[in-house]
């Protein structure tokens, strides 16, 4: 395949970082840029002497390379948001205004340039957070949306990036952009900072220092994980099929499991003497918080346009992490 010179957006986060490794590992050309509000530095510094990458700190609202950087590009990957419960609930008027600005920045940006790259737009599971599921049942991608009345404070992430999927879409439809959008289900790995809540790297930080593993609620809520190199692997073939170009596809794992029993096999896996300890949401996050029951994708949308199936078990992808995390305390 021809080498491919490829923009991430939030390069230096958890799944942007990933994707650079990706693609230069691949023999492309890569430009990243983060302003590290909740990216690191550290997640790209083998990268940043290889002579085929490049990084721009800087806000991707501000940023005075833009046009420069989508000229140069054959594809994008956006990725740049607030992300992270903790932050969205501390700052959902700027969640609102980023999230949706910079998205709006990289469309016009494609099309004042009249560019035929093509950009992937990273959504999020997150949209269906108020459909109900039966027993047995997965989310497809035509599911109806809802949103509750009146109770957006919680919302901002997800109507942000339901804005950003209705723009892409937009965009392609009125203006030729060439753009797909992919809906993450929950992304877990070694490089995943549990700053802002994210559960499997608190899990396994809790567990490793002995702390209690807490868990929010009654601990049935369930979510699918998916390993991010199977995340990474799967954006990039649907920007390798010209078949996805203007579709919503649901990116993760579809295997189900409740967070007690993610906690029993974090804390089993870890060999940890951690109790397990429940917190109420109000405990948790400092204000009422109604959490999504159960979340599970129908993968058939993102097999039959590329064929791509998940690799790794939640119980390898643990065993991964924690191997990470010793790994680095010993050296």
């Amino acid at each position: 395949m021809t080498k491919q010179r490829v923009l991430v957006t939030g390069g230096a986060g958890f799944i942007g970082s990933n994707l650079v490794d990706y693609h230069l590992k691949k023999g492309d050309e890569v430009w990243a840029v983060d302003n590290l509000q909740t990216g690191r530095l550290k997640n790209i510094e083998p990268y940043l002497h290889h002579p085929a990458f490049r990084f721009d700190q800087s806000d991707i609202c501000n940023w005075p390379r833009l046009l420069e950087g989508v000229e140069w590009t054959n594809r994008i990957y956006h990725l740049a948001a607030h992300v992270g419960q903790r932050l969205v609930l501390a700052d959902p008027v700027n969640t609102l205004s980023y999230n949706i600005r910079g998205c709006e920045l990289i469309l016009q940006a494609l099309f004042d340039i009249a560019s035929p790259a093509r950009l992937l737009i990273a959504s999020t599971s997150e949209v269906y957070c108020h459909c109900p599921l039966e027993p047995g049942e997965a989310l497809k991608e035509d599911r109806m949306l809802q949103f509750p009345s009146g109770e957006f404070l919680q919302e901002t992430y997800d109507v942000s990036k339901l804005v950003n999927e209705i723009m892409g879409l937009s965009y392609k439809a009125k203006k030729g952009i060439d753009c797909t959008i992919a809906r993450l289900f929950n992304t877990i790995g070694t490089n995943q900072s549990p700053s802002y809540g994210m559960v499997v790297p608190n899990f396994i930080q809790q567990a490793l220092s002995g702390e209690p593993i807490t868990v929010f609620g009654d601990g049935l809520q369930s979510r699918s994980f998916s390993n991010v190199h199977d995340t990474v692997t799967a954006l990039a073939l649907l920007l390798d099929t010209p078949k996805s170009k203007g579709e919503i596809v649901n990116v993760g794992g579809d295997r189900e499991c409740s967070i007690i029993d993610l906690a029993k096999m974090v804390k089993k896996i870890a060999r940890s003497e951690s109790e397990i300890r429940y917190l109420s949401y109000q405990e948790a996050y400092g204000v009422d918080f109604k959490d999504v029951r159960r979340r599970r994708p129908n993968l058939d949308k993102l097999f039959q346009l590329t064929g791509f199936k998940p690799k790794w078990t939640l119980e390898q992808t643990i065993e991964e992490i924690i191997q990470a995390k010793k790994e680095m305390q010993m050296a």
